[in-house]
């Protein structure tokens, strides 16, 4: 009656009365007199006075040097886990055929463990291991930040959050282990001169991606890549450099990635300038105004996604505004546990985007537009009410469907949708809003795809096990729209530049093409040539470079 799967009454105890505990207290002392079986639970005093936990008394009460440090703090931020795991299933990275070790619940019970052990060792001045920052470095390591665990948890334990703290520890312990091409990847993701950027791009995109794709077709030729590929191996700890190469290699990169940044095809990159664009003959004096933040993955890699939110917006008459120059929104940074630099990125963004409200006080700008869903998880942190007064926070996707725009009699192509793990689409349900926009019944591709930011370089062991799961979601999906001998094209869209990137790297294995909402639809509204097009009527006189 008062037993559970995680213990023997001590929680429900002192809620019993004695006369309700003493039958069963009488039967134990009768057949089990010397108190063998489960000793001492559901007798006096067995209640949470004396249960055993990873230290947590501890930390509040006699260490004082644990109280007021960072790990005190991460401690206060799982002690209320219960055990249950029902974040189990929706964790993108406990994937059972692959890896059962790195639940949320599982990885809480680690970092108990990882942090009585930092305060055994403070206290005892034994010194602390570097063994413990290596497995701190693991835990955090197997998180894609995609918060999805917090949902069904009954005491609202974000894993995400707690995977950042982590990361932040390690950061400012110096112990943090950062792979090199995250290193190259957020070098690339906070440049802001655009000489540094197109030096970048091409370094790592003109050069590494098709390199890759190279040792992706050698490895595949040698046999070496298809075992990891369809049974992926179990982590435990950090696998050797030849062991991660082989993962790096296991999927292709995306070829046909865009030549030039959007800026760079409109001649937009001065950051003492504010870009302004929009249709002459389309606008008038009830034109929107709107303040459009690309973000980086829509802007320095992907192009193609800010070109054809800039182009829908050109076509619907509305006026857009850009920010002066590149600008990352802070979140890659944050996440990667340097927030210092993300909160200072933050704080410069804020202060440069009252500086362009000051400056186009004359518009009156009451939309704030995003195409990326970390982008829309960290501008909802930039009081964006205080900068343009009145306005909101929306997702080109959402503004679109409030103008009305959806495509129409679309034939020889079928769609699923994969909703990002920061997904940008808040006012609507994406499923629902994405079938709308595409004129026709959209199917959800469920899971994460595996890219998730910079986990395909930091940990491409990680990122195998994540994909694995991907993999059978897809398949399932399109297996299910041929089901009736359909044998046209099946895309994949989703509204992630991080995740477009991850999603074509199915697209060999599973048969499909992956594409970006807002583009499909650019495709067919304003015809094959719509990016042509579009840059040749901006840079035609669509552009009005206000100087800040």
């Amino acid at each position: 009656m008062i037993s559970g799967e995680h213990g023997i009454g001590i929680t429900k105890l002192e809620f019993l009365r004695e006369d309700e505990i003493r039958p069963f207290r009488e039967y134990k002392r009768k057949i089990d007199p010397e108190g063998r079986f489960n000793k001492g639970k559901l007798l006096a005093n067995a209640d949470l006075r004396n249960a055993y936990t990873p230290s947590f008394a501890l930390l509040g009460v006699e260490s004082l040097i644990m109280e007021q440090s960072e790990i005190g703090r991460l401690s206060n931020q799982i002690k209320d886990c219960l055990r249950c795991g029902k974040c189990k299933p929706v964790c993108s990275t406990h994937v059972p055929a692959a890896n059962l070790l790195y639940s949320p619940r599982n990885k809480i019970l680690g970092t108990g463990l990882l942090i009585e052990a930092f305060l055994y060792e403070e206290q005892t001045r034994r010194g602390v291991s570097l063994q413990h920052f290596d497995e701190f470095n693991d835990v955090a390591d197997h998180c894609t930040i995609c918060h999805r665990c917090v949902k069904p948890c009954p005491v609202d334990i974000d894993f995400g959050d707690v995977s950042i703290a982590m990361r932040n520890f390690l950061r400012t312990q110096g112990k943090k282990k950062t792979a090199p091409g995250t290193r190259l990847a957020m070098a690339f993701l906070t440049a802001t001169d655009p000489a540094t950027i197109k030096l970048m791009r091409a370094g790592m995109v003109d050069l590494a991606y098709p390199l890759q794709r190279l040792g992706h077709r050698l490895a595949k030729s040698f046999g070496l890549i298809q075992d990891t590929v369809k049974h992926p191996p179990a982590t435990l700890g950090r696998p050797d450099v030849k062991t991660q190469v082989i993962h790096f290699l296991n999927k292709p990169l995306p070829a046909g990635v865009p030549s030039k940044t959007s800026r760079a095809l409109l001649d937009i990159e001065d950051d003492a300038l504010i870009p302004v664009i929009r249709d002459p003959n389309k606008v008038t004096e009830d034109s929107d105004a709107v303040f459009y933040f690309p973000g980086c993955g829509s802007e320095r890699l992907f192009s193609q996604v800010g070109l054809a939110t800039q182009a829908m917006l050109f076509e619907v008459g509305a006026v857009t505004v850009l920010p002066p120059g590149y600008l990352c929104c802070g979140y890659p940074q944050t996440s990667g546990g340097d927030e210092a630099t993300g909160q200072a990125i933050t704080t410069q963004n804020r202060v440069l985007f009252h500086r362009v409200a000051n400056t186009l006080n004359y518009l009156d700008i009451k939309t704030v537009l995003v195409s990326c869903g970390t982008c829309m998880d960290q501008l909802q942190k930039y009081q964006f009410e205080q900068i343009f007064p009145g306005c909101r926070l929306l997702d080109i996707h959402e503004y679109l469907r409030e103008k009305g725009v959806h495509l129409e009699g679309i034939t020889g192509t079928r769609y699923m949708y994969h909703d990002p793990c920061h997904t940008p689409i808040k006012h609507y349900n994406p499923v629902k809003l994405v079938s709308e926009l595409m004129g026709g019944k959209v199917d959800l591709s469920d899971r994460c795809c595996g890219e998730s930011g910079t986990l395909a370089v930091t940990r491409p062991d990680v990122s195998t096990q994540v994909r694995f799961r991907k993999q059978q979601e897809i398949e399932a999906g399109a297996a299910k729209l041929r089901a009736d001998g359909f044998s046209g094209e099946v895309k994949l869209l989703t509204s992630c530049p991080s995740c477009l990137q991850g999603l074509s790297r199915f697209e060999p294995d599973a048969a499909i093409k992956a594409d970006y909402v807002v583009v499909e639809m650019a495709k067919h509204l304003l015809g094959k040539d719509w990016l042509k097009n579009y840059v040749q009527a901006a840079n035609a006189g669509g552009i009005e470079r206000v100087l800040l």
